[in-house]
């Protein structure tokens, strides 16, 4: 692995799916302030965040939107501004589709461990308190794991004060995950480490690009196999014409007559 300079104190680029993932979250926090000052927060934050309990019982919706929910000013300054480091570190070396669905992954992720979690220890008999998981930090601490595997030895200012390598910042982090399932909030440290194994499991398995890049390419290729197929079928449809008029001519898989002898093959391109 190439060793890597540490990152300068300084604001990163602001574009692509960092610009992008950044204003989602920035927008949907100052829209739940709005709807706070109309007394409507709370049903909001019941309908969109992640609580276990209901999405066992129909809110399925719930990991998708659970990661926009941010209820407290600090919290989402460092979570937003974490994410505008992370994101725009590994878009520069891995492209906006692979980072997208590596923070989606993560906080899909995040929402379906902590959902696992309580259904089973709720069935050993040992219920969790119930909690409500909101926030993007399950997808940003997949993103510091993603970091910590493919570029270790980067190292990022911690506080803005302490240089330290990615791979011992993702360790620290993963080291206080690990110790909250000791305290009252075990169900959110389960869910975030729940993250981190997913973005392990994604630079793993992934496509290079992205899944997004390879269902796009998934779906030219649907659409190009089709059209290949009814070229072939108009074929089979013209040889039968053509044999019909006493001519026999053979197409190949591309449409185009196959010709026996070569000096006639003008005839037909």
């Amino acid at each position: 692995m190439a060793r890597m300079s540490a990152m300068q104190l300084g604001l990163p680029e602001f574009r692509g799916a960092t610009r992008r993932l950044v204003l989602v979250n920035l927008i949907a926090y100052f829209g739940l302030l709005v709807f706070d000052l109309a007394h409507l927060a709370g049903p909001i934050v019941r309908y969109l965040a992640f609580i276990p309990e209901l999405f066992l019982h129909g809110y399925l919706w719930q990991p998708l939107t659970y990661s926009f929910i941010h209820t407290g000013m600090l919290g989402t300054l460092f979570e937003l501004l974490s994410l505008w480091f992370l994101v725009s570190f590994l878009e520069a070396y891995r492209g906006a589709s692979w980072v997208t669905s590596l923070y989606a992954v993560s906080v899909l992720g995040t929402a379906i461990s902590g959902a696992v979690i309580y259904d089973l220890f709720d069935k050993l008999g040992h219920p969790m308190e119930q909690s409500v998981l909101t926030g993007c930090m399950g997808g940003i601490f997949g993103l510091l794991v993603a970091i910590g595997v493919l570029y270790g030895d980067t190292e990022f200012l911690m506080f803005f004060l302490i240089s330290v390598k990615a791979r011992y910042l993702a360790a620290i982090y993963a080291l206080i995950a690990f110790a909250s399932l000791f305290g009252q909030n075990r169900l959110y440290a389960f869910a975030q480490l729940g993250g981190a194994v997913a973005g392990l499991l994604y630079i793993r398995f992934a496509p290079r690009q992205g899944f997004g890049f390879a269902a796009s390419e998934w779906m030219y290729g649907l659409r190009n196999g089709y059209y290949r197929w009814k070229r072939r079928r108009a074929g089979r449809k013209f040889e039968v014409y053509m044999r019909k008029q006493g001519r026999d001519i053979r197409l190949d898989s591309r449409g185009r007559p196959m010709q026996d002898d070569p000096n006639d093959r003008g005839r037909w391109n």
